[in-house]
């Protein structure tokens, strides 16, 4: 009896004197110049040519960021319309979730030149050094005070071996392809996409905030990482919500997912939530297809959100979800009891990020459908002078448009190759031969993909 009692007490001091500081490091200000616009626009950084190419990388730790960085060095190898130029040279939008996030925001930092250094600089690096990453004793009081690690350590880490201080502005000048971070707002229940029209209502300042402690936010998984916390600013700027964020807010015949997001962004911006709390994207989206989805579904015209004489030369569009998740593991299937303690809240998490990505991809996927016929309809609806207006060529043909959608996944290798990928350990540290494992799964999934080989053909 008194070693309970001493075990009690022992747990009280824990959770009594543990307590997480995670204080917000986001600007009261504004981001100039884009809060009348759909909140992820595809018209911003496309290239002036006649495609457009999307990637969207999955969560799942240092596998995930592996994964994607082989299909980026597959891209950076396959020519493009013949020329001396790749198909990476044509990426014009990159989303990222957990560590798929990772390589997105480096990638999108430093272009081509992240491909020469990322394996070296943080997949073949303990990104986990000086953070906690088991449950025991002396975690267990932190854990149940919100998490394991705070916000800070991680983005230090980031910062220190990745980002050296970057902010979003440094996205913005460097130009193509557009990055988007994705996290998840547990209160809402909705992705938080770290872009300016969600900085905006919050009378927020995007472009000073860190890269690290973005990717951060989007990699904190629940109980090992307490939430990242973004302040509100209401009152503090004169930037209004965006005229499609009311109509989505109140008109009840919405798409759920627009409804949602809408209704978030509304209550950034009254003050109704003074303090936005984050964890891993992969939650609510682990494909990070819901801004894609999103920034249609906004759009109030057929072309939207592009631009009219984008939508005019537009020929083909590609479309690739970069997916690096795992199979199904656990012994505890074996027995009555189970799963308990630390596999519990894994497998709460697991089945809450593939019961979320199913649902994404097929949302996606309808909506581009849906698009392509609208877009196609609006083309050859044009008159004469609106296809001059536009910038249509001589020969111009309004059913010459077509989008391919696809995703790479494990599952897509041989059933051997598969299962052995699909065992690699969502973790930020992992040995060298696993690094390289999954760098050359990401080359060979898309060389042999067919979607980007019909892409590649329809060129």
């Amino acid at each position: 009896m008194r070693s309970v009692v001493l075990i009690v007490g022992l747990c009280t001091v824990l959770f009594g004197c543990a307590s997480i500081q995670n204080a917000p490091v986001n600007q009261p200000g504004s981001s100039f110049g884009l809060t009348d616009r759909a909140h992820l626009n595809f018209g911003e950084s496309a290239q002036d040519d006649d495609d457009v190419i999307g990637l969207s990388f999955s969560g799942g730790g240092t596998r995930a960021a592996a994964f994607s960085f082989g299909v980026l060095t597959e891209m950076a190898q396959t020519p493009a319309h013949g020329a001396a130029a790749s198909m990476i040279d044509h990426v014009d939008f990159i989303s990222g979730v957990s560590g798929g996030a990772v390589t997105a925001a480096y990638y999108g930092l430093r272009k081509r030149a992240a491909l020469d250094d990322f394996r070296e600089r943080f997949l073949l690096r303990n990104a986990e050094e000086g953070l906690e990453t088991s449950l025991n004793l002396a975690t267990i009081g932190k854990a149940f005070a919100g998490g394991i690690n705070d916000s800070q350590g991680f983005p230090r880490w980031l910062d220190a071996n990745l980002f050296h201080g970057a902010t979003f502005a440094d996205f913005r000048a460097s130009g193509h392809p557009q990055v988007w971070i994705n996290a998840s707002d547990i209160y809402n229940r909705t992705p938080f996409v770290f872009d300016a029209t969600t900085f905006n209502a919050m009378c927020s300042d995007l472009w000073t905030y860190p890269l690290a402690n973005a990717v951060a936010a989007s990699a904190a998984v629940p109980v090992a990482f307490a939430p990242v916390v973004i302040q509100t600013f209401p009152g503090k700027c004169d930037a209004p919500l965006p005229a499609w964020i009311a109509k989505a807010r109140d008109n009840r015949n919405a798409a759920p997912m627009l409804n949602s997001f809408a209704r978030a962004i509304s209550r950034y911006h009254d003050g109704e939530i003074p303090y936005i709390k984050l964890l891993d994207g992969g939650l609510v989206d682990n494909y990070g297809l819901s801004g894609f989805t999103i920034a249609r579904l906004s759009a109030n015209t057929p072309y939207g959100p592009m631009s009219p004489q984008q939508a005019v030369k537009l020929r083909r569009g590609l479309f690739l979800v970069v997916d690096a998740k795992t199979g199904v593991s656990g012994n505890w299937i074996n027995t009555v009891d189970g799963p308990t303690g630390v596999d519990l809240v894994k497998a709460a998490a697991d089945t809450a990020i593939d019961a979320s990505v199913g649902t994404s991809f097929t949302a996606f996927d309808s909506t581009m459908e849906d698009w392509q016929n609208s877009l196609i309809k609006w083309r050859c609806g044009l008159s004469a002078a609106d296809r001059a207006k536009y910038g249509a060529r001589p020969g111009w043909n309004c059913h010459d448009l077509k989008f391919f959608i696809g995703r790479l996944g494990f599952d897509q290798l041989d059933p051997a190759r598969a299962a052995e990928l699909e065992a690699v350990p969502t973790r930020f540290r992992l040995p060298p031969e696993q690094v390289d494992s999954v760098i050359a799964a990401g080359r060979e999934a898309l060389r042999t993909n067919p979607v980007f080989r019909a892409f590649a053909g329809s060129l």
